[in-house]
């Protein structure tokens, strides 16, 4: 364990900051997913490991989208600067779900991202989750903007009808559903990654009820390959939506389906570290 300080954030930037070794020249950004947990457990493991590590919170707060709706990517990007003016040389951006869409999006625009560890990403942006900063959830919007401007998103099909699972609806196939109706919107929505000049790892489960998060990261990994550039892609058949990584008890959503195991989101996890630590 290293011991290391801790700065709550207010202002522009909003979040904690781990303060790791003196010496580092990492910085690592931590997004969470549509719970708005701002994850200081998972930014820990980066701070123990040496790194200097922001929990960022990046809908929520005040002056914030209440919801994730046409959040500005240069919310990130100024965290991003945030960690360049404590020292940082060296960005890493780890996301969950839509912390791992948001992580992916951004590392297209600004070049100083060094990697990019998508955790049950998407390859595409998808539709408002929450009101924005009107207040309003309807009609639907991106869940993301840059200089203002919505980027382009698939829309929601209104006529889905709900599947379920161990009593939680199971949102996959309502995905999946999206994803067929219209191929030119899922061209202009899909995340162009292979703009991207940071190192990729992509983490998904074979029995991700929440949305096809294993379906997306090979989508991401093809589009790389295709470009000639490379994604490592860390996989598990038995994991689902909820990946844990060492240390880390998540509680499931009583909402919703994860899909997955305890066992085997954490075994995943495990293998994800592993490969993460090697980076570091």
């Amino acid at each position: 364990m290293v011991a290391y300080d801790v700065e709550k954030l207010e202002g522009r930037v909003k979040g904690t900051f781990l303060k790791g070794n003196n010496f580092s020249k990492t910085g690592v950004l931590v997004l969470g997913g549509s719970s708005g947990r701002v994850d200081t457990v998972r930014a820990g493991l980066f701070a123990n490991f040496g790194a200097h590590a922001l929990a960022l919170q990046w809908f929520g707060g005040s002056d914030q989208s209440p919801g994730i709706c046409e959040v500005p990517l240069e919310t990130f990007i100024d965290a991003t600067d945030l960690l360049v003016s404590r020292g940082c040389d060296r960005i890493i951006f780890i996301g969950t779900s839509k912390g791992a869409e948001a992580a992916l999006l951004t590392s297209t625009i600004d070049r100083r991202i060094s990697a990019v560890i998508a955790i049950s990403p998407s390859s595409v942006v998808w539709g408002n989750i929450g009101a924005g900063v009107d207040r309003q959830a309807w009609p639907e919007r991106s869940s993301w903007s840059l200089n203002s401007a919505p980027l382009d998103f698939i829309p929601a099909d209104m006529n889905w009808q709900k599947e379920y699972r161990d009593g939680l609806v199971s949102y996959r196939s309502f995905f999946e559903k999206c994803l067929l109706n219209d191929s030119e919107a899922n061209k202009r929505a899909r995340i162009p990654i292979e703009k991207s000049t940071a190192d990729i790892i992509l983490v998904a489960g074979g029995d991700d009820a929440l949305w096809p998060s294993d379906d997306f990261a090979r989508e991401l990994v093809q589009s790389r390959q295709a470009h000639g550039r490379s994604a490592k892609l860390i996989f598990d058949q038995r994991a689902g939506h909820r990946i844990l990584l060492p240390g880390e008890t998540t509680a499931r959503s009583t909402l919703h389906s994860h899909g997955g195991t305890d066992e085997a989101d954490a075994m995943l996890g495990q293998k994800a570290w592993q490969a993460i630590a090697s980076m570091l």
